[in-house]
């Protein structure tokens, strides 16, 4: 029984410039056995199946299809196995200065599918980013997503923010924190009682000593 992989994908577009009508797509899949590959490319969508696995591990089957939201080129797209993944970079067919609104042709969620937060701009924010990529983004940067690579939650694994989770010591990161206090159920923002260990006392005793009242006025005695 064969796997979904992740897919990771970000895009460009152009209204007077075909090199910029890309959409880039990373099948996150490490260890891909290439002599299992079996990929094909039509205008309208994609056929992927091959066997991954870690060293020493048995391999998985991991497959999947999926129609675009609209045509391609295959011709003028291209794609490169690494170690990481599978990356494609697609040129889109028509020239349009709006983004698709989404990857697939049918509106349907798919857990598997995910925004590539490391190569993604903001539609009005693109004639300042460069549509080249480095070596390192076209070998497949792994990304976010749920994320292998990225932190889960995050847009990105924040997928790729320059691999946040692989390296980040979130341990040290929560002491270094201090006052949180490590953030019980019931503790609220400060932990149970910011850098008080007893969780209160400390107040308690402050709440008790106001409760005295003022101190008394010393005695002036008066002249004569």
């Amino acid at each position: 029984m064969s796997v979904h992989p992740e897919v990771l994908w970000a895009q460009r577009s152009s209204a007077s410039v075909e090199e910029k009508n890309v959409v880039y797509l990373t099948i996150n899949l490490p260890n891909i056995d290439q002599s299992s590959l079996k990929f094909e490319l039509t205008s309208t969508g994609i056929n992927f199946e091959a066997d991954a696995g870690n060293p020493g591990t048995p391999a998985k089957r991991y497959a999947f299809s999926l129609d675009f939201y609209s045509e391609i080129v295959p011709d003028l797209s291209t794609k490169r196995l690494s170690d990481r993944s599978y990356f494609i970079i697609l040129r889109k067919k028509e020239k349009n200065a709006e983004y698709w609104p989404r990857l697939t042709k049918e509106k349907v969620r798919n857990a598997f599918i995910k925004t590539d937060f490391s190569k993604w701009v903001d539609e009005d924010e693109q004639d300042s980013v460069s549509t080249a990529l480095d070596d390192n983004d076209f070998g497949g940067m792994g990304g976010m997503g749920g994320m292998p690579g990225g932190p889960g939650g995050m847009p990105g694994g924040l997928g790729g923010l320059g691999g946040l989770g692989g390296d980040m010591d979130f341990e040290k990161m929560m002491s270094q924190m201090g006052g949180l206090g490590g953030g019980g159920d019931d503790a609220g923002p400060s932990g149970a009682g910011a850098g008080d260990p007893a969780g209160g006392d400390a107040d308690d005793e402050s709440d008790a000593d106001s409760d005295d009242g003022p101190p008394p006025l010393e005695e002036v005695e008066s002249t004569k």
